[in-house]
């Protein structure tokens, strides 16, 4: 395949499908709604008759809208529906997490048009893991029949610490596979694409795509944590990522909440952070510290004398109702919530989503958590803040990576 020109350039070019700027916000408003009337968009943009006509007219003339037919009559002529042209072109999303990696390819409209996921094993280096995505992604254009100038390019939500200037996973923890520091993803992939590659954090891809959503409905700050392996961060005020001076992705976990507590699992991290309590990794070293101890649980009738529990047995016990398994989840539930809590106050999001596996495999972690945190917030109940595991539940990380890269046309 062949080589693309730096990233500077490939951002240029995506900016460049639609060159005017008036352009670009009049689809930004006909994409947000995907299908709307000509006199509400009129009424919306503030353009004359004249100048709305010739926008409209440029941006059916480059492909990416369509006239979809007549609205109702309000007691005149009926008005003329646009709509998003969704085979324009298409974007590729990557989630690249520590337990599964998933690629979607969406349209332009944001549909899912495809999706696979892979295990991250052992044998997932960089190099495994590039050579599955760039396979899969060739596989879908000859399956799909999308020719390669309709490709927009791939986004990336990736496990941090990255940056996202330079392209580079730099120095991730916990990854099963060797090889993933200072990984230059963006370079790598964009020479086996041949197309434009971005890269953010998987928190800040799973707001985009929860944003996304929920854009008809004016949330104007949100806050996306995804808790899992780790505790992964994303914030978003007037639908615009906050970002840092350094990649923020993981300082939730880092957040204090028993300075004499327990010690970070790597020495880098704070002693007493709340992903040593309401992790996947805290829960495991919980209950394998307890059945160690000789407490009873029917994991003993499971597993193989010293084999330690893995959260896959820690969830099937909490389904059993397992009475040490559900205190243990229950309490690290409770210190999520506190943290949960703290953002909150500090913050005052109007909603906020919950993903990763903690949320979407139990419903007393995702319960306790949001119970603890309503109760510790200062303003409640005069403040009020919406809860919800999202709309694209496993799946929102390389969603919200591909309309990373689909709302490049609108920068």
């Amino acid at each position: 395949m062949p080589n693309m020109p730096n990233e500077k350039n490939q951002r240029i070019d995506a900016q460049s499908r639609i060159p005017s700027p008036k352009a670009k916000e009049l689809f930004q408003d006909i994409r947000r709604m995907q299908e709307i009337a000509k006199n509400d968009l009129l009424a919306a943009s503030g353009l004359t008759v004249s100048t709305l006509t010739r926008v409209l007219d440029e941006l059916v003339s480059i492909g990416v809208i369509t006239e979809s037919g007549l609205g109702a009559s309000t007691g005149g002529r009926r008005p003329i529906l646009y709509r998003v042209n969704a085979s324009y072109g298409y974007a590729f999303g990557l989630d690249i997490s520590r337990v599964s990696s998933r690629l979607v390819l969406l349209d332009l409209a944001g549909n899912k048009i495809d999706a696979i996921e892979w295990r991250m094993t052992e044998e997932t280096t960089p190099l495994a893991l590039l050579q599955q995505v760039s396979g899969q992604a060739g596989e879908w254009m000859d399956k799909h029949r999308i020719a390669r100038e309709r490709i927009i390019g791939m986004g990336i939500g990736a496990v941090g610490p990255l940056s996202r200037e330079d392209g580079i996973i730099e120095e991730p923890e916990w990854f099963a596979a060797p090889g993933w520091n200072h990984v230059p993803i963006v370079k790598l992939l964009e020479e086996r694409l041949g197309c434009p590659v971005m890269l953010d954090n998987g928190a800040n891809t799973a707001l985009i795509a929860e944003s996304w959503a929920n854009r008809t409905k004016n949330f104007r700050h949100m806050l996306y944590v995804h808790a899992g392996t780790g505790l992964r961060l994303g914030m978003m005020t007037d639908n615009k990522l906050i970002h840092g001076a350094v990649d923020m992705e993981g300082s939730f976990g880092q957040m204090i909440i028993q300075a004499d507590g327990h010690p970070y699992r790597t020495p880098q991290g704070n002693y007493g952070a709340l992903d040593s309590y309401a992790s996947v990794y805290a829960i495991e070293r919980e209950v394998n510290s307890r059945l160690r101890l000789g407490r009873g649980s029917v994991l003993r009738q499971w597993l193989p004398p010293g084999e330690p529990a893995k959260y896959p047995d820690i969830m099937e016990a909490l389904k059993q109702m397992d009475p040490m398994v559900t205190e243990i989840v229950t309490q690290a539930a409770a210190y999520f919530g506190v943290g949960l809590a703290n953002l909150l106050n500090i913050l005052n999001p109007e909603k906020v989503i919950l993903g990763g596996p903690l949320m979407t495999e139990s419903n007393l972690f995702f319960y306790t958590a949001t119970q603890t945190a309503i109760r510790k917030t200062y303003h409640y109940p005069k403040y009020q803040v919406i809860f919800s595991r999202g709309t694209y539940g496993d799946e929102a990380i390389a969603i919200g990576a591909a309309l990373m890269m689909l709302s490049q046309l609108t920068v």
